[in-house]
């Protein structure tokens, strides 16, 4: 069994920055070592676990098997000794420079972002925050080391070792341009199906349980139109006479600005509930526990 004794921490660090950013000069330039030095590092490693634990592919240095299953317990393990050592520095956001990190579909930006941008210019001046597509990046493994420190959205299966916290449940609307034949009165199912549709061709979770429902309803099989993302859709839907089903929020917000119209479709669709996710290594670090927090206050309802 090996021991602490049998392994320099240094070598620790370069494992976790590694696997983090999956390329040796990119560690290099982070842990501000040399190349050769971080190579020489990784060989230590190596011979120490008897294992390749990153193999170089065309997309960097990709964790074996055996490298993913320790990754996790040592970025906890380093985590715990970083507080450790910082235990008297308190987050104070009138002066905090950190910088977060948040995962979230378009949506999400839509709905979040404008708020939180005006809510941290009063309370923490010196913040920064960065989003991230969820449809872009490998998000739980992203949050696991800390690249990545909220997540926002509506799945419906995570990993156990994220904590959450409910923000709001959603329906689903139907959304179309002021004027358009819909705003005359109740729609029956035949109507609404015979209706020229804009699909959102997102394959997130939970859209994708949506799109399904719309394609058993026979929706999707006449949609001439299709676009892979939200962000577009109010443009498009306020100068033609499609309609698109999206969430109530967003059709909200596109109303007020597009000019649009929703209403509830004549078919019934499962609710959208938002949470704010987190991994447990940082559920009691000051920072992330103050943005969760803001998000929280904000907007739980």
């Amino acid at each position: 069994m090996r021991s602490p004794l049998d392994i320099d921490m240094n070598l620790l660090v370069v494992f976790h920055e590694l696997y983090r950013q999956r390329h040796v000069s990119l560690v290099a330039e982070r842990l501000q070592l040399s190349q050769p030095t971080v190579s020489n590092a990784l060989a230590r490693l190596r011979k120490t676990f008897d294992d390749p634990l990153f193999v170089r592919t065309t997309q960097g240095m990709q964790p074996t098997p055996y490298a993913q299953e320790i990754a996790e317990p040592i970025a906890a393990a380093l985590s715990q000794v970083t507080r450790a050592l910082n235990r008297q520095q308190v987050f104070d956001p009138l002066t905090s420079t950190r910088q977060f990190v948040l995962a979230m579909t378009d949506v999400g930006e839509i709905h979040f972002m404008p708020a939180l941008i005006e809510r941290c210019a009063e309370v923490a001046p010196h913040v920064r925050i960065s989003t991230v597509r969820i449809s872009a990046v490998n998000w739980q493994e992203g949050i696991e080391t800390g690249q990545i420190d909220l997540v926002i959205g509506a799945f419906t299966e995570v990993s156990e070792s994220l904590f959450h916290l409910k923000l709001f449940s959603q329906k689903y609307v139907s959304m179309f341009r002021r004027g358009h034949p819909f705003c005359s009165g109740k729609v029956s199912l035949s109507e609404f199906l015979a209706a020229r549709h804009l699909i959102v061709s997102s394959r997130e979770n939970p859209y994708d349980l949506i799109n399904d429902r719309l394609e058993k309803a026979g929706v999707t099989q006449a949609a001439l139109f299709r676009v892979p993302h939200f962000t577009s859709v109010p443009y498009i839907v306020s100068t033609t006479d499609l309609v698109v089903t999206v969430p109530e929020k967003l059709a909200r917000r596109a109303g007020e600005a597009f000019g649009l119209v929703c209403m509830p479709p004549p078919l019934r669709l499962p609710l959208l509930h938002t949470h704010i996710y987190w991994h447990r290594r940082f559920n009691d670090d000051e920072g992330n526990r103050w943005m969760r927090g803001l998000i929280a206050a904000h907007f739980r309802e």
